[in-house]
């Protein structure tokens, strides 16, 4: 497929906002003062806080920004979904630029997006933005999600056109106009909660190129401020994000939480042969230090810091829960976030 120069081409960023009034302002800012954005339209989806009245005020600073009502939300749709394609048909740029509420700029976002887009000849660009975490159950969470979707979601394959590998993040994706058109947009993905790796599958599959890379240093997201929507978060996630099939949740689990429980058998058994408590413990020590040592390499590959090391054992264990739940939720065929339910016929899932 041709690809025309992405230097000098108006960019719309579309960014769908329900009850996000803790993180817009910032995330519009970080947009407006980029010249390569012509645009800024924010779909208020039906939230009851002031987010609506937050981006009216942005509205007043900065011409570029303009507040959308979503309205009800068709049937068969996900909220995002309908938010977004609102924003699309408003648009006017030649690159849509698809940012979540919670993400926040560097000044030359856009700007790279498009000088990889012009230099790859790729249709969609998408960035996984750089993790904010402040809680332990954020570094210990996020982290190791991330590490299992480094690994199956590797950027030289996604980014192979020879490869029918895709995906992108939906906190920052931002593709050609005419090929958004061309593959149906958002309304070929309407009911798909993970309406991202949908969407970058579509476009693949029609030919175009995709790039997917990490967005460290270009945009970052704290995506969950409290255990309770980090656990509703990715109890809609993950079943899908690990593949979507049963014996792959076993497989994960398994790598999770066994070789914990490895460790305390051995534990158990040098204590039943030596009488020892302190070899005992001191072989559930080395362990967990075998362990450690191998997330911490996993930690690189995906590249978080080292400092995240001693949230690692916590991480599997929550992995382990918010992953059953996940598939239990998936299996009862209902989704729920941001207080709407969702039929969980679709096997993907994305924060939105």
């Amino acid at each position: 497929m041709s690809q025309p120069s992405a230097k000098s081409e108006r960019v719309s960023a579309i960014v769908p906002a329900r009850n996000e009034e803790e993180v817009i302002a910032a995330c519009v800012e970080s947009l407006a003062t980029q010249k390569e954005i012509e645009e800024i339209l924010v779909i208020d989806d039906q939230s009851s806080d002031r987010t609506a009245e937050i981006v009216r005020q942005l509205s007043v600073q900065h011409s570029k920004v303009r507040l959308l009502e979503a309205g009800e939300l068709p049937s068969g749709w996900v909220g995002k979904n309908n938010a977004v394609w609102i924003g699309a048909r408003e648009a006017r740029g030649e690159w849509l630029l698809f940012s979540d509420a919670d993400a926040v700029h560097a000044a030359d976002s856009a700007a790279k997006a498009l000088s990889i887009a012009g230099e790859s000849g790729a249709a969609l660009v998408s960035f996984s933005p750089e993790q904010v975490m402040k809680t332990w159950y954020e570094k210990a969470v996020i982290p190791y999600v991330y590490t299992r979707l480094s690994r199956r979601f590797q950027y030289a394959e996604v980014n192979d056109p020879g490869k029918s590998a895709a995906a992108a993040n939906g906190q920052f994706v931002m593709i050609r106009r005419d090929v958004y058109d061309a593959v149906g947009g958002h309304a070929s993905v309407a009911g798909e909660v993970l309406e991202d790796v949908a969407l970058a599958a579509r476009v693949k599959a029609a030919g175009y190129r995709i790039w997917f890379g990490s967005g460290k240093g270009i945009v970052r997201v704290r995506m969950y401020r409290s255990f309770a929507a980090m656990w509703e978060g990715w109890k809609k996630n993950l079943y899908s994000l690990m593949g979507g099939q049963p014996a792959v949740v076993w497989a994960e689990l398994a790598r999770a939480v066994l070789p914990i429980l490895l460790v305390m058998a051995v534990m158990l058994s040098v204590f039943v042969f030596t009488q020892s408590s302190l070899i005992a413990l001191g072989s559930f020590a080395a362990g967990l230090l075998a362990i450690l040592i191998h997330y911490d390499s996993e930690l690189e590959w995906s590249g978080f810091s080292p400092r995240l090391l001693p949230y690692g054992i916590q991480g599997r264990y929550l992995f382990a829960a918010v992953l059953w739940a996940s598939y239990r939720s998936h299996r009862k065929g209902r989704l729920e976030w941001k207080g709407r339910a969702y039929p969980a016929g679709t096997p993907r899932a994305s924060k939105g």
